[in-house]
Order: structure tokens, then C-alpha cells, then sequence
């Protein structure tokens, strides 16, 4: 607190004759105003001195602020609402457009160009919100896992989550897969818009996080999740300090999370063994971040090396893949 700040204001007044009890103040009233003032300024500089300290700074020594990968070279991609490092294709990404698109994910590489597209066979794109990889069923493959879960008006009594074997790129633009898994789930306390979605890698849980609260909720679905029944998803955390969070994601080693909102990236490092409750009840990390029109996909690269977002088309900007490396530790 500037305590000078306040002197200065003091001696300020007392030369207007404000402050001064032989002069202004001689009434048990005019001292009644005297010391309500004064109060009034103690509590607006302890106010403004506890704001200031709680502002968010940027960790650039975790992670370096982001680089300029690509535009993005196909127009269709155009409303990219999730990203997820590809484990079948080296050095690519899958993404998906939001609500309203084909059944279908795209395969772009680092730098944004467009490879295939894959069509999912009986699936639906009422409101696809984030994508996720990990592991499944089978051990020798990875899935996966497409968010049919955005519901901006709260309406809809179930949400899904689309589940695929992870296809081999191997030249063809176009692919189509007919084994689509759905996982039906609803949430325990009632509909609510939800657009993230992440996977633990140890444990196959899938984790959905809402968006539209002034302090938001996680929910799990257990592994192994049913494909014929409708789930109830399980309330993990309640009322987390967050809002309007829109993608998320956990590393392919299991160390580490990111999720975001549309003006911040919020990191988190797994000590072995911790409970992921008690992981994100912890005060995050805030990483570097260059506020995209519409950013609502974000995606660790899969050695690590740093984290990925990619905007939808809005506000006559492009949508660009952006990197953000992982700073050197001495």
C-alpha cells in the first residue's frame, strides 16, 4: 500500500483546512465526516493495493509466448473448436469444426496444411465442442474421442461422446469409418453447456468441464464406459474458480493439464500419485497466451515440446494455428 499516497492526500487537505480540527472540523459532526473519510480512503487503497496483487502474470519460464505456425489452407476448417496431437501420424493434429458441420474431423500438420478428412458413419455434429486421444478397449490402439457436449441454451436432456480407432494417414484425403462407438451420458445436477473434454492416459477416465458458470464443474465418466447404456456422468469438482472455459488437455505422459478460456491458458503439473481433485483445486500456473478472436481449441504437442491453439474464423481473422514452446531449463 502507498502510504505516501495517502500523506500526500492528508497534508492536501489539512492545507484546505478539511482535515484540520481547529479549523474545519470543530463539530462533533464535521469530526463524525472527518474520520469517515478518512476510512473510506484506507479501505479504497487496500482495495486497489489487493487487485493489483491479483492480477495475472504470464509464466514465460515454463513455456515461451506463442509463434505463428500457419494459416490455416482449407476454408472448410473454419470453425475449429478442438485440437489434439495425433499418436497414429507424426507430427499432426486432428480437429473438428463446432455446431452445425458433418459428421467428420480434419488431419492438418504442424504448420496448418490440410491432409484427410475422416467421416464418421452414423454420427451427428449437433454441437461437437473438443476432441481428445488416449487410450480404449483394445490395448494395440489408440481412440479417438470426439464432444458431442456443447448445449449454449441448456436444452438438451443427453450429451455423447463419439469414439474411433485412430486412422493411419497414408496418402488418402478421404476416410471413412463405419465402428463409431457412442458413449450417451447426462450430468447428475442437470443440462448445462460443456466444451471441454480431456482423457486421463493412465486411467481412460474421460473429464468434461463446464463453461457458463461464474465458477464452473468437473464431471468424469469412468473407464470403462458404456457404449449401450446411458451414464451418469460423477461430479468431481464443484464450483472451481473458472469460467467460460472452452478446451482442455492432459499430456500423453500424464504430468500435465491445460485448459483455457477465451482470454487465458491455465496450467497445472501431476505430482505422482495425486488425486486429480486435489491437482486442480490448487492455484494454476497462467501461461503465455495471444487472445485469438474465437480461440477454443488448445492441444499439447505429443513429445511435450510445447502447446498448440488454433481459432475459428471470426472477425475477418483467419483461423491460425499458433505454438508456444517450452522454454529451455538451464
Amino acid at each position: 500500500m502507498d502510504f505516501n499516497f495517502l500523506s500526500g492526500l492528508s497534508q492536501k487537505y489539512n492545507n484546505e483546512g478539511i482535515f484540520s480540527l481547529s479549523g474545519f472540523c470543530k463539530s462533533k459532526k464535521h469530526i463524525s465526516l472527518l474520520f469517515m473519510r478518512i476510512i473510506l480512503l484506507l479501505l479504497s487503497a487496500v482495495l486497489l493495493h489487493a487487485g493489483c496483487k491479483r492480477q495475472a502474470t504470464h509464466r514465460d519460464d515454463i513455456f515461451q509466448n506463442g509463434r505463428v505456425q500457419g494459416v490455416l489452407d482449407n476454408p472448410v476448417i473454419d470453425e475449429a473448436s478442438g485440437l489434439v496431437a495425433s499418436h497414429a501420424n507424426s507430427g499432426m493434429l486432428w480437429t473438428h469444426n463446432d455446431s452445425g458441420d458433418k459428421a467428420r474431423i480434419f488431419l492438418i500438420d504442424s504448420v496448418g496444411k490440410y491432409q484427410a478428412t475422416v467421416w464418421l458413419r452414423g454420427a451427428t455434429n449437433r454441437d461437437w465442442e473438443d476432441i481428445t486421444l488416449g487410450a480404449g478397449p483394445q490395448p494395440d490402439n489408440t481412440y479417438i474421442y470426439i464432444g458431442e457436449i456443447g448445449d449454449n441454451l441448456a436444452q438438451y436432456p443427453h450429451k455423447s461422446i463419439y469414439r474411433i480407432k485412430e486412422p493411419k494417414f497414408t496418402g488418402d484425403t478421404t476416410i471413412s469409418i463405419d465402428e463409431v462407438d457412442s458413449i450417451r451420458f447426462v450430468l447428475p445436477d442437470g443440462n448445462r453447456d460443456t466444451e471441454a473434454l480431456m482423457i486421463d492416459p493412465q486411467t481412460k477416465d474421460l473429464y468434461i468441464f463446464s463453461k457458463r458458470e461464474a465458477a464452473i464443474n468437473l464431471y468424469r465418466l469412468p473407464y470403462p464406459q458404456s457404449t449401450t447404456e446411458m451414464m451418469i456422468a460423477e461430479k468431481v469438482l464443484d464450483a472451481m474458480p473458472f469460467t467460460l472455459i472452452v478446451a482442455a488437455d492432459w499430456s500423453a505422459d500424464g504430468k500435465e493439464i491445460l485448459i483455457k478460456s477465451y482470454k487465458q491458458v491455465y496450467y497445472w503439473q501431476l505430482k505422482k500419485d495425486q488425486p486429480l481433485n486435489e491437482v486442480l483445486s490448487e492455484s494454476p500456473e497462467i501461461l503465455p497466451y495471444d487472445e485469438e478472436p474465437q480461440g477454443e481449441s488448445i492441444a499439447f504437442a505429443l513429445d511435450g515440446s510445447g502447446y498448440y491453439t488454433l481459432s475459428e474464423y471470426a472477425k475477418g481473422v483467419m483461423p491460425t494455428l499458433m505454438f508456444y514452446p517450452r522454454s529451455k531449463q538451464e
